[in-house]
């Protein structure tokens, strides 16, 4: 009966199922961190090719052959620009959200991507790597504002009770961009030297799918209210992406908490950095994004190709290898979700990077060892694997609920943002040396990683609290406690974990 589905609420089971919201969520994902995630695989697999065209593109020009060290750099530049144009566009996210909202946002990036992809498809007829630079500049300039963006319109579009796991869905399309990345990076496929140009721009048309979907989508009912103080939008909006129902309750708690909030501007990233009352957590986030940024994660992702090659691994298995990377990843970031609300955050962050700071311990040894059997290559392979399963399914599966739990509502855009810098400035960084640290130190670099995964685990273990089930003010005093020396692992803090 009608009157039955009016009465209906975001904790109904059928919720989602009679709305939108599943659809908004996959166009949201395969736009938004599915993008990010196969330009960071699809790079690992043409790399070759793409280095045998810079030698033809410089030699065409200048009629000789370019040192192996220019090679490097130059590809070192086409890997870590992208992540340049993701800095400015997470540093752009305060500014662009303040001023157009989070749908537009979003179909502005959407024309950002389709424009980079075309300009990477030409690129290889125009004999110009110059024109990859600029392909990949735009396309992480779109995915740094548009990611970012994507999390804070999910999280102002979910119901409370789910926020914390469909906050992973951006996780698990992130693992999916990336296992996608690898399908299509095989020989049988795209991964070919005359198809590396079709492959990179193969994302561009997933891109087009969310321009055109994202238009019959409302805009986030939180920005509707609490920005617009428009009620009649933003129950409108509920019951278009959650299906028939008043909301009520929901619209009532948005109303309290706006009015608890009446006055209190959305805080510029500088205000958030300056307000001595949530240092510790900024402290707190800084250090374990640094640690999963600079745990070897991205780097193995993005030059998979070259590592597994160096481990001595057969050149025609290694796109299948990387493929298993992929299924791992993706498996882990599903257990991730599914778990994430029971376990806690403390125990997946602990135990991932325990177990990450093992894997490369051995990965080093193996790499090291004099005369090898051949099965060593793959036992290595398969340390990688449970390293990337530890990486996806514990310290990046929780971060961002780690973040969304840890900052009031005004706090979020600018913890988004300082998120996004650090995050595309250390990718930048790491796209651009790796090259030069893999060739210098060799095997020895992930020993380099290893101590980051041991400082995040330290730092877990010590001085992070639990934060599942705790109002920001909660997670706010617990960092406090910790801040001047308290024994967080005390009897009853310990059993708080635990549950």
């Amino acid at each position: 009966p009608l009157h039955c589905e009016q009465k209906l609420q975001l904790g109904d089971p059928q919720i989602g199922t009679r709305g939108k919201a599943l659809m908004f969520i996959l166009i949201l994902g395969i736009g938004g961190s599915f993008q990010t995630g196969f330009h960071n695989t699809a790079m690992s697999s043409p790399s070759p090719y793409i280095k045998n065209f810079i030698n033809s593109s410089w030699y065409e020009r200048y009629e000789e052959y370019p040192p192996s060290a220019t090679v490097n750099l130059i590809f070192g530049v086409i890997i870590s620009t992208y992540a340049v144009g993701g800095l400015f566009g997470a540093a752009s996210v305060k500014f662009a959200t303040g001023k157009f909202g989070r749908k537009k946002i979003l179909i502005g990036t959407c024309l950002f991507s389709v424009v980079g992809g075309v300009i990477m498809l030409t690129s290889k007829n125009a004999n110009s790597f110059e024109m990859i630079v600029a392909a990949r500049s735009m396309n992480g300039f779109g995915a740094g504002l548009g990611g970012s963006v994507q999390q804070i319109y999910l999280m102002e579009s979910s119901p409370k009770q789910l926020r914390s796991t469909l906050m992973l869905s951006n996780v698990f399309f992130l693992s999916l961009g990336k296992l996608s990345g690898q399908v299509l990076g095989l020989s049988v496929l795209l991964g070919r030297e005359h198809l590396w140009n079709i492959l990179l721009f193969a994302p561009a048309c997933l891109v087009v799918v969310q321009l055109l979907a994202l238009p019959f989508f409302p805009e986030a009912p939180r920005y509707l209210l609490m920005d617009g103080g428009d009620i009649v939008a933003c129950r409108k909006a509920l019951q278009r992406l959650w299906g028939p129902g008043e909301y009520q309750v929901e619209i009532d708690e948005m109303l309290a908490e706006r009015a608890a909030s009446k006055g209190v501007q959305v805080k510029s990233l500088l205000e958030f950095l300056q307000d001595s009352g949530i240092r510790s957590q900024i402290i707190a986030i800084a250090i374990l994004s640094a640690c999963i940024q600079l745990s070897g994660m991205s780097a193995i992702s993005t030059f998979s190709f070259d590592i597994l090659n160096k481990a001595a691994v057969p050149v025609d298995q290694i796109r299948y290898i990387t493929l298993g990377f992929g299924v791992s990843e993706v498996l882990a970031t599903i257990t991730s979700t599914l778990i994430v609300e029971r376990s806690g955050r403390k125990p997946l962050l602990l135990g991932g990077f325990s177990i990450m700071f093992t894997m490369l311990l051995l990965i080093t040894i193996m790499l090291n060892l004099k005369n090898p059997a051949p099965w060593v290559a793959y036992c290595t392979a398969a340390l990688f694997m449970i390293f990337i399963m530890c990486v996806s399914g514990g310290p990046s599966g929780v971060n961002m609920a780690l973040i969304n739990d840890s900052f009031e509502q005004s706090h979020h855009p600018a913890a988004m943002t300082l998120n996004g810098l650090q995050k595309w400035g250390q990718f930048a960084v790491l796209g651009l040396v790796f090259p030069f640290i893999n060739e210098g130190l060799g095997s020895y670099c992930f020993l380099l990683f290893a101590c980051f995964c041991l400082l995040g685990a330290l730092y877990s273990f010590f001085l992070v609290p639990e934060t599942k089930g705790k109002s920001p003010k909660e997670v706010s005093q617990q960092f406090k406690r910790l801040a001047v020396g308290g024994k967080f692992f005390g009897r009853n803090q310990f059993m708080e974990t635990r549950l």
